[in-house]
């Protein structure tokens, strides 16, 4: 067990939604603005979403029909994404496994509607469906922005599989379909893995660069700096851990940096977080200039079973990032990054924890219900929980924040003459009544 954490964790609890059977850590996406997708093993996909029900927000969660997913099928993996502008309409697909008795065949359905008016109807998307058989059993369904020859954007799937390749599928225009295409054609550092990829993650850095990080089933980790423009591998690393990675995770952090002798300055950085099955998470700093040298430790992170999902977002909202750990024994983590006193190298501290009931599986950070607060939305082996930030502490923050604004705030030079003139009658008066006394 981990020792007691002073600090609270600044979320309560909304909503639990019950599953008729159990998901995995690839069964949660979202689908647009405010809706979430999860995935049962048992063929069934539940959305959840906040709708005004008697003039109160309620969570409402129910059955979306997709067609083509038999009764008997085993939902592996689920991802969604809105295509790239100018192009309009939500992606969904999923892949499952169907036991016909003598063997199971793996399946990826794509679903998407092309009518006007019904791109981003989730009713009419589930019934529009391309079936694709697959030859490998399937894992992590990600999908990721590309940049293409003429300058546009646009999003594709990948997909992993247990026959150590990624496959990509990109949308045909002129057919209107997606199709599977050579994966080395946008993606040539996904070429010639060693073993199954169990976590994909891919990160924009400038119009022209990306990084490109993987985690294997034999525990390796792969990290690539491309330019997209080639696509051109610039560089590769690879870092060797000791038991299955379970997420590897891309993010920015704003880094106190010594330009001179007595400044300090802010500068970007690209970090990579990783966590496996057995080991402790540790975090990459600055890959794009070290690589998979410089790690750093989450401390205990390894004394709750495996950690099975991550995710890195500002909670506090002091525009510092934290990072949160889901783990299969039933906690949720989070860590902090900190500067000692007088030490150049930030740390990362345990800043509190909260247990559930059962496994954490998947985490995303959304804002559910508009109301301009994120939720945070946690994947269980039972449910779905939803967490609302605590509307007391926010707003204490808030109002904190606003008076430390209000103190900084110059004084006009028009504040200034009425505050001199107020002064000078001020005095006056007093030299009047000074007089009158003497008197």
């Amino acid at each position: 067990m981990l020792p007691d954490i002073k600090g609270t964790c600044p979320f309560v609890e909304d909503s639990f939604s019950r599953f008729p059977s159990q998901s995995n850590m690839y069964g949660l996406c979202q689908a647009g603005e405010q809706e979430l997708l999860a995935a049962t093993l048992k063929g069934k996909v539940v959305c959840f979403r906040y709708q005004d029900l008697q003039k109160k927000i309620r969570p409402v969660a129910r059955e979306i029909q997709f067609t083509y997913i038999p009764v008997d099928a085993e939902i592996v993996s689920i991802d969604a994404f809105n295509k790239s502008a100018p192009k309009r309409g939500l992606v969904v697909g999923i892949t499952f496994i169907k036991d016909s008795g003598d063997k199971a065949t793996p399946f990826l359905n794509i679903y998407c509607d092309y009518e006007p008016g019904s791109e981003f109807n989730l009713e009419s998307i589930a019934q529009s469906c391309l079936n694709l058989e697959l030859q490998f059993t399937p894992f992590q369904l990600y999908h990721t922005e590309v940049h293409c020859g003429d300058g546009s954007c646009e999003t594709v799937f990948l997909l992993s599989g247990h026959d150590q390749r990624i496959h990509l599928y990109k949308e045909n225009a002129s057919l209107h379909q997606f199709e599977e295409q050579p994966v080395e054609r946008l993606f040539p550092e996904l070429q010639e893995l060693q073993s199954n990829v169990l976590w994909l993650n891919v990160l924009s850095i400038d119009q022209n660069r990306r990084l490109t990080a993987f985690g294997c089933q034999n525990g390796s980790v792969g990290l690539s700096l491309v330019n997209q423009k080639g696509p051109e591998i610039l560089q590769n690393w690879r870092v060797q851990h000791d038991s299955p990675i379970s997420t590897v995770l891309l993010f920015p952090l704003k880094q106190q940096h010594q330009s001179t002798d007595t400044n300090r300055s802010q500068k970007e950085t690209f970090n990579l977080l990783v966590t496996s099955a057995i080991e402790m998470a540790v975090v990459y700093r600055d890959v794009e200039q070290y690589g998979l040298s410089r790690q750093l430790c989450l401390a205990e992170s390894d004394r709750c079973d495996a950690v099975l999902c991550a995710l890195v977002v500002d909670l506090d909202f002091d525009g510092q990032h934290e990072l949160l750990l889901g783990t299969y024994g039933q906690d949720l983590l989070c860590y902090k990054f900190h500067q000692p006193t007088g030490a150049f190298e930030d740390r990362l501290q345990l800043l509190w924890r909260r247990s559930f009931k059962s496994p954490l599986l998947s985490l995303i950070y959304l804002d559910l219900d508009g109301d301009g607060l994120r939720e945070l939305a946690v994947l269980t082996l039972k449910g779905l929980h939803v967490l609302q930030h605590s509307l007391k502490t926010t707003a204490d923050l808030v109002l904190h924040r606003l008076s430390t604004l209000v103190s900084r705030l110059p004084i006009s030079s028009k504040d200034q003459s009425i505050k001199s003139q107020d002064c000078e009658e001020e005095s006056i008066s007093i030299s009047n009544e000074q007089r009158t006394a003497e008197t």
